[in-house]
């Protein structure tokens, strides 16, 4: 029998993760209906358990991506653009406050700050972005990473529709309802990116270590 790779978890391991990601998957759920019992005021809004949730989830893949690139030095020009994309969708989700407190569009042009160069530096190396990409693609992080893309940029927008809501609810329509729905989608599909760069961060941990030892 051939030794397990160093990036190879046990069943063990992946079963207690896939526990794990479950009761956070049902601790949100609880806190969007605990939101909407006893926060009826801001509920849904960004100063809600939804939006806060997902500011925070966002916040912690930004910090994730970071270490695993600065301090582990594991696919940098790979996890340059993860980064770009979660930054942008954190400064997207702060679209509010920037334009309330700063100016309207505002976080159009930070997003733009964030993504063009970022977008250029791996034009720029492509090849060792291809080179990593080939590796990460056959990952389990990258399979979820893309699942919650789907959920969060496809699904969340599509479902939430106001022309769809209308359909469904007729006469009874009413916004409320497509914004829950289409926040507490994306809540979902933020969280699935966040177990994705959970995975990523144990992956490069380990291969970290085994880099070491060569």
């Amino acid at each position: 029998m051939s030794p397990s790779p160093p990036w190879a978890i046990s069943f063990r391991t992946a079963l207690l993760r896939a526990t794990l990601y479950t009761l956070a998957i049902g601790g949100i759920a609880q806190g969007g209906f605990l939101e909407v019992l006893y926060l009826p005021e801001v509920r849904y809004t960004e100063l809600g358990f939804t939006e806060f949730t997902q500011t925070l989830i966002l916040a912690s893949c930004c910090a994730l991506l970071i270490y695993i690139r600065q301090v582990l030095k594991i696919w940098p020009t790979v996890t340059l653009l993860l980064l770009a994309f979660v930054s942008a969708s954190l400064v997207r989700e702060q679209d509010y406050f920037l334009d309330y407190y700063v100016a309207d569009n505002t976080w159009k042009f930070v997003v733009a700050l964030i993504v063009l160069p970022s977008l250029a530096w791996v034009i720029i190396h492509r090849q060792r972005f291809l080179d990593e990409f080939r590796y990460y693609s056959n990952t389990f992080s990258f399979g979820l990473f893309a699942a919650g893309v789907l959920v969060t940029y496809i699904f969340s927008h599509l479902y939430g529709r106001q022309d769809f809501w209308r359909a469904v609810l007729e006469e009874s329509y009413i916004r409320d309802f497509k914004d829950i729905a289409e926040e507490a989608i994306e809540l979902l599909g933020y969280s699935l990116i966040l177990f994705a760069l959970i995975e990523l961060f144990f992956l490069a941990r380990r291969l970290h270590r085994a880099r070491l030892t060569l």
